[in-house]
């Protein structure tokens, strides 16, 4: 898994103090109505591991749990925003996929940004958190709440077992997009093991190859 704080584009605050910063959240939760200004100037300008260090620093100063105080102040698009950057990656992650299965329908879109662009300790680690804190396993809950081939797919990703390498075989490409095309749309029906295989195991270069390759088959190129 990536180290805490990697991930994303915010940089360490110079001269970062938790304890100050658990200062101005606290005065920014006093009295009438919440300074959502300060709230944000400080949430969204620290980093994973600092916005960690804050939630202790808060707890220790205070008993109490910096999101649950912040959740009971703020709402609506504010406050999902400002609870989902005080969650740790895997975490955030469960708790989206959790809500993209909740109710009627699926959203389909949410399932697929996430479990195809994580490493496989990301997922792993998505998988963990999902089993602990639902008590019960994500798989199972994606195959009751999608079917067919995107089903497969979606499973086929929690078993994190994608290449993670950077090796780009030219020949297997060639070979790749060549039975892709042979097995979708060159004929009528389709072998959906070799999609499977591919898109979901071959690394991202040699994905990206791959691609290349199909639109020179189909004559889908520039």
């Amino acid at each position: 898994m990536a180290a805490i704080g990697t991930r994303g584009t915010v940089t360490e605050a110079a001269g970062f103090n938790p304890e100050a910063d658990v200062q101005k959240l606290r005065d920014a939760m006093k009295g009438a109505g919440t300074d959502e200004t300060s709230i944000t100037a400080i949430v969204a300008h620290r980093t994973i591991a600092q916005r960690q260090r804050i939630k202790e620093a808060y707890k220790q100063s205070l008993g109490k749990d910096l999101a649950d105080d912040l959740s009971s102040e703020l709402s609506g698009n504010f406050r999902s925003v400002v609870l989902g950057l005080l969650m740790l990656p895997p975490v955030y992650d469960a708790h989206e996929l959790k809500n993209a299965m909740k109710g009627a329908g699926t959203e389909e879109a949410c399932l697929i940004d996430i479990l195809a662009s994580r490493t496989n300790d990301e997922i792993k680690a998505i998988n963990a958190f999902y089993k602990k804190h639902y008590e019960k396993s994500l798989e199972d809950d994606v195959s009751g709440d999608t079917s067919g081939m995107f089903r497969r797919v979606l499973v086929s990703l929690l078993t994190a077992g994608r290449d993670e390498s950077d090796t780009v075989d030219e020949a297997q490409a060639a070979v790749d997009a060549k039975e892709i095309f042979e097995a979708g749309e060159a004929r009528w029906g389709t072998d959906e093991v070799k999609f499977l295989t591919v898109l979901c195991v071959r690394n991202r270069k040699h994905l990206l190859r791959v691609f290349d390759e199909y639109r020179k088959i189909s004559g889908r190129g520039d």
